[in-house]
């Protein structure tokens, strides 16, 4: 059963990039994307049955990640949202952290990490799934 995911990243490279990646590699499932925090906070939380995992980058082409991860700390038990940046200092953690954040990971060297969680998830999705 594969993990429904949505992206908020403006970079139009390393979203696509990041979504080729994790299809294959983590068997996820795109249910959308966003390049702006308006955009992510909107669909995110008006279709919050729609997706397991949310990916987001900090920096957006309007607004800011932080903002998406605020409007998502009311989601459901089952969500997972994470950050991917190139800016994931122990300060930048910690804030995340105090959105609810399940984990950060930096864009230049915690992909396979990234990819790793994302695969664990979609166990254990299965696993509650099934049961």
């Amino acid at each position: 059963m594969a993990l429904k995911t949505y992206i908020v990243e403006d970079n139009a490279t390393i979203r696509d990039n990041l979504l080729a990646t994790l299809e294959e590699l983590a068997g996820i499932e795109s249910v959308g994307t966003a390049e702006a925090e308006d955009e992510g906070k909107s669909w995110l939380t008006t279709h919050s049955e729609r997706w397991d995992l949310a990916i987001v980058d900090l920096f957006l082409k309007q607004g800011s990640g932080l903002g998406v991860l605020d409007a998502c700390r009311n989601r459901k038990p089952h969500q997972r949202i994470i950050v991917l940046s190139n800016n994931a200092t122990a300060d930048i953690r910690k804030r995340c952290a105090q959105l609810g954040v399940d984990a950060v990971f930096d864009k230049s060297n915690e992909i396979e990490a990234l990819v790793d969680y994302c695969i664990a998830q979609g166990k254990t999705k299965e696993i509650n799934s099934a049961g």
